[in-house]
């Protein structure tokens, strides 16, 4: 499946980074602007990949150019101007540009658990109780206990 989303791409002063305003909480940084391509296409392709995986809801590809550019300007809050400010004259010069990415996504087919997505105790056991319908998300992040200092 092919998904086209606007992507908003920053040059810092060591940097690129870039997000998708269509998708929350997916972004990526690279040294250059290649690698910064190749990071927000492999991003998109996971983040995607992932929620299809476990059936949440596909975060559809709405907005134009436009409409990003809107959404990136009004997501700098009064606060992070004001942190600007306490660069005196030397205030961070940040590139702004603003493209379509395309992405192609493999759909998985019910029931395929995709390889090397398995939580650690789920290839412990084969898979088994992923396989059982525990009501964990393979691959899904796990907290571990923080030592005490």
């Amino acid at each position: 499946m092919k998904l086209t989303y606007a992507v908003v791409f920053e040059k810092t002063p060591n940097n690129w980074c870039a997000y998708a305003p269509d998708v929350p909480g997916c972004g990526s940084a690279g040294d250059t602007w290649e690698e910064m391509l190749e990071m927000i296409r492999e991003a998109l392709t996971g983040h995607i990949e992932l929620t299809l995986e476990y059936g949440d809801p596909l975060p559809e590809p709405k907005m134009s150019i436009d409409e990003a550019i809107a959404h990136h300007i009004e997501a700098i809050t009064d606060d992070t101007m004001e942190s600007y400010l306490e660069f005196d004259d030397d205030t961070p010069s940040l590139s702004t540009r603003f493209e379509f990415v395309e992405i192609e996504v493999q759909v998985p087919q019910p029931g395929q658990v995709p390889q090397g997505r398995q939580c650690p105790e789920d290839q412990q056991d084969g898979g088994r109780e992923a396989q059982r319908g525990s009501g964990r998300r393979s691959g899904a992040s796990r907290s571990a206990p923080v030592p005490a200092l």
